[in-house]
């Protein structure tokens, strides 16, 4: 049976109630003509907190940083956040917003990823700001990601972080980017990385996986908007026989030698068959990766319906992950 034929899972019945209130402009696809005028309503629809919001009453010491870019580049801005009065060196969660390469911002995704991580395990935060496509493309945002982590590391000691404790993560697009920033750190020899944080990643721009196909019109995200956000950022190397795996991570030949990796992705999604066959691909190399398939679940369900029954399985699973990783580093270091 083909994917056009095949019937696509069921969604969860809290998400399906959840995806059927959202509003039909919600729900649009992307498409060449209209991506001008979707990421101007999107950026309205994601305002960036301020540094006051996102220090929730005291809670967080926030800061932001502009960094040395890649070589001809303009400067990165890095937020960064960590519990307040907590006494480092602290682990630190590097992490890149979603939004297809096309959207997001490095300020709303903080408020969540300081409440569900940084405060329960302690950890220092660093949210990177890069360039968007099409106005960025490939390797321009990846880069500004690379410089920022570079820039970290080395300057670990005035961060009051530890640079042996870093983990990239991100979700969607950001999940894309962490993976990417893995290779490349692997590759260039850059920071050492402790894991790699890869929720429902955006990896293949080739849109040949089953999955791709049999979730055609249904969810936020098929592959009408994700060829669209491919194409902004490769523009004509899209789909091209020498797309780089830092580019595209599921074009990677050697997945040897990375970190720790957590792949989560729903049943009920596009990247579901993409990040399965990544997990797959790093067992296969003799790496270290845990990998959740969350039934019945759309790209980025949590963010919709953050008190469904999946969505908190989601996230205690994730922060287990992460608690168990720190630990483990502590251990390995005594």
């Amino acid at each position: 049976m083909s994917a056009h034929q095949a019937a696509p899972p069921p969604f969860d019945p809290e998400l399906r109630l959840a995806l059927a209130a959202l509003s039909a402009e919600a729900r649009e696809l992307v498409t060449p003509a209209n991506l001008a005028a979707w990421q101007e309503r999107d950026a309205a629809a994601r305002p960036a907190p301020t540094a006051d919001d996102l220090s929730a009453d005291g809670r967080f010491e926030v800061r932001e940083f502009r960094v040395p870019g890649p070589p001809g580049g303009p400067e990165v801005t890095l937020v960064g956040a960590r519990p307040s009065g907590l006494a480092g060196p602290l682990p630190l969660l590097y992490y890149m917003h979603g939004g297809g390469m096309i959207a997001g911002n490095a300020w709303s995704v903080l408020p969540r990823v300081l409440r569900e991580w940084a405060l329960p395990l302690g950890l220092a935060v660093l949210s990177v700001a890069y360039r968007l496509a099409p106005r960025a493309r490939y390797p321009e945002p990846l880069e500004d990601c690379y410089a920022g982590l570079a820039w970290a590391a080395a300057h670990a000691a005035d961060l009051d972080i530890d640079a042996d404790r870093i983990v990239v993560g991100g979700k969607s697009a950001g999940g894309g980017l962490a993976a990417a920033l893995a290779l490349l750190a692997r590759d260039r020899g850059g920071p050492r990385l402790l894991g790699q944080l890869l929720l429902c990643p955006m990896l293949d721009d080739r849109g040949t996986t089953f999955s791709s196909h049999q979730m055609t019109g249904l969810g936020l995200w098929d592959l009408t908007s994700n060829t669209t956000a491919w194409q902004a950022l490769l523009g004509d190397r899209h789909g091209a026989d020498d797309v780089p795996p830092y580019a595209a991570p599921s074009r990677a030949t050697d997945l040897s030698g990375l970190p720790p990796a957590y792949i989560d992705v729903g049943s009920a999604e596009i990247f579901r068959d993409e990040d399965v066959a990544y997990a797959d691909a790093i067992w296969r190399a003799g790496g270290r990766a845990e990998l959740h398939v969350w039934p019945g679940a759309f790209h980025g369900f949590d963010g919709f319906a953050p008190q469904a029954a999946l969505t908190r399985d989601a996230r205690d699973t994730r922060t287990r992950w992460l608690r168990r990783l720190l630990d483990q580093s502590r251990t390995s270091d005594s």
